[in-house]
This record gives structure tokens, C-alpha cells and sequence, in this order.
């Protein structure tokens, strides 16, 4: 009977998986080499040894590139939240050990997820760790995703449509979208409007950056409906005022529309031709949460992530 092969983990076992993950990381020995202090050969050798020691090859070398094979994959998708954890422990031992009042929470979210979502969150938080010092990162979705890679923030509060496969995202609530006109505008009147109705009014909308401007376009863009944008500006409040004078008509988050909008506002549900907004908590695979942060996710819902498969592919919830 042929037995499987035992491989024993030996003491350079450890720098030989931490240079194999840097390496696919950074995409070359020479960064890679740099980022560990190390030279280039001492890299190369200890590729090579885990390549043997393992009997399989794990990475092409293509010019000054490399490139995963299917068993560096794997390899690569097991170590990474290894290394990336032992990396961490230190700081995540002295985040969860230290005495009170010395602790921060760093929170990467946008401005309507601050405005909208976030309040009540924040007060149940504050009202049972006073001692933490919570600093909310006022960014874009772009701009929070890179602090999240680089550990500058704890995790991220927003809403997603496509999760890289180095992060997970946990829906915890979803908005349908909504049409919004001043209640003298002529579609204000019509119960059933389409995209065709909305075709000879000019949009207000955020900036094409965010998601919001993305979306509305790939919709009218597939169904062939011509549309234009009258005014481009951020921020949900400012498109409600704008359109409450009659500057434009809109489409937002059921998110950011309160019963006081609803006295100058007319509301449509357009969920039939656009998809609805998820909002929920983005956190990076292998990251060790602190004991700030666990707390806090665990006031949004207990137990998130805990059992969290980091090796499956992200995907979003919508």
C-alpha cells in the first residue's frame, strides 16, 4: 500500500514559506529579497529547497516575472493567511493584552456608510468601550480597500458589487434604489415609470468615480436608453436639495431617504431595473482582528467572520 509522503516542518520552514509568499506578492525575487532583507540567491534557495521538499514545482520563472502553477496556487492560498497571522501576532498579542485607555479603533467607510449607517453603531460602541479611541476614515471605496491591504485600518464599512479574492464581505443590509423628483415634476405623477420615462431628464448624480454613477450607466447602457446627467456631485444630501429645487431628478439608496424627505420628495422603486445596494463589513483574509475590533463587529453581529473560510473565493452578496 503506498503511503502518502510526511513532510516535516522544520525550523527554516517558516522562511521558506515567507519567501515564497513574498515572492508571489511582490511578483519578483529582487522585491521580494528587498522586502525580507535578505539577497536575491538566499530567496532563490530557499525557493528551491521548498520546491523540493515538497516534489512539485510551484512557480515559473518567466523573464523577470513569476507566475503561480496550479500546486503554487494551492500552496500559496494555504500559507498566506499563515504567515500573514504570524507576521501579526505581536501586534495583535499587545492589542488584546494591553491595559485601558490605550487602545484605537481604525474604521475605513465612506461618507453616507458615516452619515446613514454607521450612528447608531457608534454610540452602542462608545457607550461600552469609552476607553477606545475610534477614528473613522472618511474615504472611497478605492482609497478604504487600499488602508485595509496596508494595515492602516482594523476593517471597512461600505457597500461592494465585486470582493477581490484577498478580502471577505459580510452583507448585512441591503436598500433598494429609488427614484427621487420634486413633487411638481411630471413623472411625479406616474405610478409605473420605466427607463424610457427617465430618458429626457437630467440626472443628478455622484461623481463617476463611485459605484453609485457606475451602475446607473452599465443599466442604461444595456438597455440601450440614452440618458443625461445634468448635475455631478457628491454627497446624498446635497443631491436631495438639489432636487427638491427642481434642479434635476434622481436615483439613490432607500439607505439615505428619511420620512422628513418624503414630505418634499416624491419616491419611486425603480428595484426592477437597478440592482439593490448591500452594505456590510469588508475584512482581509488571514488578518488577526483585535480584541477593538471584534468588539465592534460583534455589536453589528455576533460572531462574523469567526468561522469564516479565508481560502474561498470572495464574492458579493448581491
Amino acid at each position: 500500500m503506498q503511503q502518502t509522503p510526511r513532510f516535516y516542518y522544520k525550523g527554516n520552514r517558516v522562511k521558506q514559506l515567507r519567501a515564497f509568499c513574498y515572492t508571489v506578492k511582490l511578483g519578483t525575487l529582487t522585491r521580494a529579497a528587498e522586502s525580507l532583507f535578505l539577497s536575491q540567491p538566499s530567496v532563490s534557495l530557499q525557493l528551491g529547497a521548498l520546491e523540493s521538499e515538497l516534489g512539485c514545482k510551484l512557480l515559473e520563472r518567466r523573464r523577470r516575472r513569476v507566475t503561480l502553477t496550479q500546486e503554487g496556487q494551492i500552496l500559496y492560498e494555504l500559507a498566506r493567511p499563515l504567515v500573514e497571522g504570524l507576521e501579526g501576532l505581536d501586534e495583535a498579542f499587545f492589542a488584546q493584552t494591553r491595559g485601558p485607555g490605550q487602545s484605537t479603533l481604525d474604521i475605513a467607510c465612506g461618507n453616507s456608510t458615516i452619515q446613514y449607517l454607521l450612528p447608531d453603531m457608534v454610540a452602542g460602541f462608545r457607550a461600552r468601550h469609552d476607553n477606545v479611541h475610534l477614528n473613522l476614515h472618511n474615504v472611497t471605496g478605492t482609497d478604504g480597500l487600499a488602508l485595509l491591504r496596508s494595515d492602516e485600518v482594523d476593517f471597512a464599512v461600505g457597500s461592494m458589487v465585486d470582493v477581490p479574492n484577498d478580502l471577505s464581505y459580510e452583507a448585512l443590509h441591503h436598500f433598494d434604489p429609488l427614484l427621487i423628483t420634486p413633487p411638481d415634476h411630471p413623472l411625479a405623477a406616474k405610478s409605473d415609470i420605466t427607463l424610457e420615462d427617465l430618458s429626457p431628464y437630467g440626472l443628478i448624480l455622484p461623481p463617476k468615480r463611485l459605484t453609485t454613477y457606475r451602475l446607473v450607466d452599465l443599466v442604461f447602457q444595456k438597455a440601450r436608453v440614452p440618458y443625461t446627467v445634468a448635475i455631478e456631485v457628491g454627497g446624498w444630501e446635497v443631491i436631495k436639495q438639489y432636487v427638491a429645487m427642481g434642479l434635476g431628478i434622481s436615483i439613490v439608496t432607500g439607505m439615505c431617504i428619511s420620512d422628513t424627505d418624503r414630505d418634499r420628495l416624491v419616491v419611486r422603486n425603480l428595484s426592477s431595473y437597478f440592482p439593490q445596494r448591500s452594505y456590510g463589513v469588508v475584512v482581509r483574509k488571514g488578518k488577526v482582528l483585535s480584541a477593538e475590533a471584534r468588539a465592534f463587529i460583534d455589536l453589528i453581529r455576533p460572531g462574523l467572520f469567526v468561522r469564516q473560510d479565508w481560502f474561498e473565493t470572495g464574492h458579493s452578496d448581491r
